[in-house]
């Protein structure tokens, strides 16, 4: 594509597309990292994880954490834990059950913003974390709940922006399922990439 044919791009595409390049970008880095790992160096996630590794009770509420707490581990990685059985029927319900938890989560963020706007909590959180995305609000409204459904944007982070500036909570919810295409897509290429390595 051409620079005069990039340009000429709606600057929510561009902004979405950009985001997606990203997204791609560390799915690969990851997902190759790890397989190479495993492959190369026998690393494997259950002598990371020890006994949580086969108790997915504990290992949601990690996940459920790590999201609330703006995605400090990325949802690939459990991804990548719900292979363990190589069973597909598990990893449909693994991957099913953590985006589950990941949609809960945003929701939880934009109840936080929504009532504990005014904390000193959240300002900090605001001026430190994500409040540098205030400016995407401001010019994307509701198009950047999209964008952070399905892009590494951190989703939790966003949706307690968007909870702090009283923006409509079915709105919120309706968008914001654009979190389960992400898991849709993700899933099934880690899938693939696991056939085959």
């Amino acid at each position: 594509m051409s620079e005069k044919e990039n340009k000429s791009l709606p600057d929510r595409r561009r902004f979405l597309l950009k985001n997606l390049g990203r997204g791609f970008t560390w799915l690969i880095v990851i997902v190759g990292g790890y397989f190479y790992a495993r492959n190369n160096l026998n690393f494997t996630l259950e002598a990371v994880l020890g006994p949580v590794y086969e108790k997915p009770t504990i290992v949601y509420f990690i996940f459920l954490a790590s999201e609330v707490i703006f995605g400090i581990i990325p949802p690939e990685f459990f991804m990548i834990w719900s292979l363990r059985a190589e069973i597909l029927t598990n990893y449909i319900n693994n991957i099913v059950s953590l985006s589950i938890i990941s949609y809960a989560a945003g929701v939880i963020g934009f109840l936080i913003g929504q009532y504990l706007n005014r904390t000193q909590f959240f300002v900090e959180m605001k001026k430190r974390v994500f409040g540098k995305f205030e400016k995407h609000l401001n010019h994307y409204g509701g198009f950047l709940v999209i964008v952070a459904a399905i892009t590494p944007l951190p989703f939790s982070g966003i949706a307690m922006l968007v909870g702090s500036v009283k923006y409509s909570f079915r709105k919120y919810l309706y968008f914001s399922l654009f979190r389960f295409a992400r898991f849709l897509v993700y899933s099934m290429i880690i899938w693939e990439a696991n056939i085959l390595n």
